[in-house]
C-alpha cells in the first residue's frame, strides 16, 4: 500500500489545516491509511513544544512588531541551515518515523521539515521524494524555497510569481491552491447564503481565534446591530462565551454563539460576511467558501499577504477597529448586497476548493504503488 507523510507544525492553524485536508484527500484517493500526518516538533519535545506555541502567540499578539523584526531576520539569514543541531530532537524523531512509517513520499506543510529530510537524506538516510505545501500567500518565507524539494504547491498565482522570482524551477512549481476541506467543492452550490436582492437579512460569521485585538469589543458592535443575523465563534474563551450569550439573549433577529466547532467551513458557506484575523487557513478557507472577509488583524509577516491577495483581487477589506467593521459591513450590504456582491463575484477565480484532492494526486503519481506481500 502506498503511505505518504505528512509533517506539520502547530505555529499557526493553517499548518495544520492544511496537513488535515490533504491527508483526508490521500486517503480518499489511495485508501483509508494511506495518509500519516506527524507534528515532529510536539513528538520530539511536548512540554518544550507547548512553551514554544505559547510564546509565539503572544509574540505575535503582544509585541508584533518585535515578530516582524524576528520573522524578516529569518528570512534574511540562513540560521536554519547552519544550526540544525538545534534540531536535534525532532531529526531523531523524524528518523525514527521514517524507519517505521516507511513512506514512499514526504509532503511538508511546515517549512522547517524540508531541511531536516535533507539533512537526513545527506547523512545516510532515506532520500525519500518532497514536497513543501506553502500555506502563506505572496509575503512568502524564504524557509518555503531555501531547501531542495521536489515540488512547490502553492495556492495562486500570485505566491507562485513570487517564488519563480526567487528562482525556482518552474517545472516544479505547481499552483493547485491551499488544501481545504472536501466540503467546499461538495457542498458548492447547495450551502449559499439567502440572496440579500431579495431582502434578507445579512448574515454575519465572527471568527475569534488568538488574535483577540478589539474582538470581544466588535463582537458587542455586531450583536447591537438588529438587522443582521450574528453568529460569533470564540473557540475556548469561556468567559467570553458567556458574556456574548447574554448580549445575544434580547436580540430581535437571530444570534448564535459558539464556543470550538468544527462547522466552520459550513458557517463560511452560509454567511454572507466573516469578520477574522487574516489567518492562512481561515483566508483560505473563506476564499473557498466564496465567503468575503472584513480582515480585522494582520499578524506581520506572514499573514501581509494574505490580506494583500484580497486586496488586490477586491475580494474583501481592511477594518482594523470596531468602528471600521461596522462601517464597512453597511458598505458591502446597502443597495441590497451591491459592493458584497462585487467581492463575492471576484473571489470565484481565485477558490480552488479541489485543491487537496489535486495535490494528493500529483504526489500519489510520481510513487510506485508497494507490492503486497502475501503472509499466507
Amino acid at each position: 500500500m502506498t503511505k505518504i507523510l505528512i509533517l506539520t507544525a502547530g505555529f499557526g492553524e493553517g499548518h495544520n489545516a492544511a496537513a488535515r485536508a490533504l491527508a483526508a484527500a490521500i486517503d480518499r484517493e489511495a485508501g483509508e491509511g494511506a495518509a500519516v500526518v506527524a507534528d515532529i516538533f510536539a513528538l520530539a519535545a511536548p512540554r518544550f513544544n507547548s512553551l514554544a506555541r505559547h510564546g509565539y502567540l503572544s509574540l505575535i499578539n503582544r509585541a508584533p512588531h518585535a515578530w516582524s523584526r524576528l520573522y524578516h531576520w529569518i528570512d534574511r539569514s540562513h540560521i536554519v541551515e547552519r544550526r540544525l543541531w538545534f534540531f536535534a530532537r525532532e531529526t531523531r524523531v523524524l528518523r525514527h518515523l521514517l524507519a517505521r512509517e516507511r513512506p514512499d513520499a514526504v509532503c511538508c506543510t511546515f517549512p522547517v521539515c524540508t531541511f531536516l529530510l535533507n539533512h537526513i537524506a545527506r547523512t545516510g538516510g532515506p532520500a525519500l521524494p518532497r514536497f513543501n505545501i506553502v500555506t502563506d500567500s505572496i509575503s512568502i518565507h524564504s524557509l518555503w524555497y531555501r531547501a531542495p524539494c521536489d515540488g512547490w504547491f502553492l495556492p495562486n498565482d500570485d505566491s507562485a510569481a513570487v517564488v519563480l522570482r526567487a528562482g525556482l524551477d518552474p517545472a516544479r512549481v505547481h499552483v493547485p491552491g491551499f488544501p481545504v476541506p472536501a466540503i467546499f467543492a461538495r457542498e458548492a452550490g447547495v450551502l449559499t447564503p439567502p440572496e440579500l436582492a431579495t431582502g434578507a437579512a445579512p448574515r454575519v460569521l465572527q471568527i475569534i481565534n488568538s488574535g483577540k485585538r478589539h474582538a470581544a469589543e466588535t463582537a458587542r458592535r455586531l450583536l447591537a446591530e438588529d438587522d443582521w443575523e450574528i453568529t460569533c465563534a470564540v473557540g475556548r474563551d469561556e468567559r467570553l462565551f458567556r458574556q456574548l450569550t447574554a448580549l445575544a439573549a434580547g436580540r430581535k433577529r437571530p444570534a448564535t454563539i459558539l464556543g470550538w466547532t468544527h462547522q466552520i467551513p459550513h458557517l463560511l458557506m452560509t454567511h454572507h460576511a466573516v469578520v477574522s484575523k487574516a489567518g492562512g487557513a481561515t483566508t483560505q478557507e473563506a476564499i473557498n467558501a466564496l465567503c468575503p472577509m472584513i480582515v480585522s488583524q494582520i499578524v506581520p509577516g506572514q499573514e501581509e499577504g494574505n490580506y494583500e491577495l484580497l486586496r488586490r483581487h477586491g475580494a474583501g477589506a481592511l477594518a482594523p477597529t470596531p468602528d471600521a467593521v461596522i462601517a464597512t459591513l453597511r458598505q458591502a450590504f446597502a443597495d441590497r448586497g451591491r459592493v458584497w456582491r462585487e467581492w463575492r463575484a471576484a473571489l470565484a477565480p481565485i477558490s480552488h476548493p479541489e485543491a487537496a484532492r489535486d495535490i494528493a494526486r500529483h504526489v500519489l503519481a510520481t510513487v510506485e504503488p508497494r507490492p503486497v506481500v502475501s503472509l499466507a
